[in-house]
């Protein structure tokens, strides 16, 4: 074997070993990074010095913070920004939540609130429901909403759909206050039966017909309650 052919063994045992020293060179510099920042991110100068609540009208500023657990003083990066928001979530009202860290020391909270549509009787209570028919709340005072009676209630569990019998008049009745948002025409109370909806504006003036026909000539029965007091269609 001739030289040449002995120094090749011996010089990949070299790269080899500088390889290895390069390897370790860069996990020691990582690992080294890593506690840094670590330590960095846990220090003091990131604890939450201030929290922001924006598009709220339910819950205070101070309420939203309250159920989010959220405190003033821990780190930033410590506190689990998505247990905050599930904790949100769980309520009714709160549709859909954004938790947000704000570099150094600044959480934002952002709200989508769910706003109160309709009243349904229940004996002497009320269960307030959203738009989608969302259960929100149940009060014993009657509120200044639209008061839908004559449903057969099944499940009011508050964040639950409200569950009724007759889910298709419900679903429609819905439909009919939405159809009034465009028009000066306000229900105050809508009795449900199988067939037709009283509208009732005040307490001897309504319309009747089915919802269908109601939401389609909403323009028409303005007009008829406005001046002959009850409309049917």
């Amino acid at each position: 074997m001739d030289e040449r052919q002995q120094e090749f063994p011996k010089n990949k045992r070299r790269k080899k070993k500088r390889k290895k020293k390069h390897y370790l060179l860069k996990f020691t510099i990582l690992v080294i990074l890593a506690v840094g920042t670590y330590y960095l991110l846990t220090s003091h100068l990131f604890d939450i010095q201030q929290i922001t609540v924006a598009d709220n009208s339910y819950f205070t500023s101070e309420q939203v913070i309250g159920i989010s657990e959220i405190r003033i003083g821990d780190n930033l990066f410590e506190t689990d920004m998505n247990e905050a928001k599930e904790r949100l979530l769980e309520e009714p009202y709160i549709k859909n939540v954004q938790v947000k860290r704000r570099i150094p020391g600044t959480v934002e909270i952002v709200l989508e609130e769910r706003t109160e549509y309709a009243a349904v009787a229940y004996g002497m209570e009320c269960i307030i429901i959203d738009s989608e028919g969302l259960v929100l709340r149940i009060v014993e005072e009657r509120p200044a909403l639209p008061l839908l009676a004559g449903l057969d209630t099944l499940n009011m569990t508050p964040g639950e759909p409200l569950e009724v019998t007759q889910n298709y008049s419900l679903t429609d009745t819905l439909k009919l206050i939405e159809a009034t948002k465009a028009t000066d025409l306000y229900f105050k109370l809508i009795r449900i039966s199988p067939v037709t909806l009283k509208a009732y504006i005040y307490d001897n003036l309504y319309c009747e017909g089915t919802p269908e026909n109601l939401i389609n000539g909403i323009e028409n029965v303005e007009f008829f309650c406005g001046d002959a007091g009850q409309a049917a269609l």
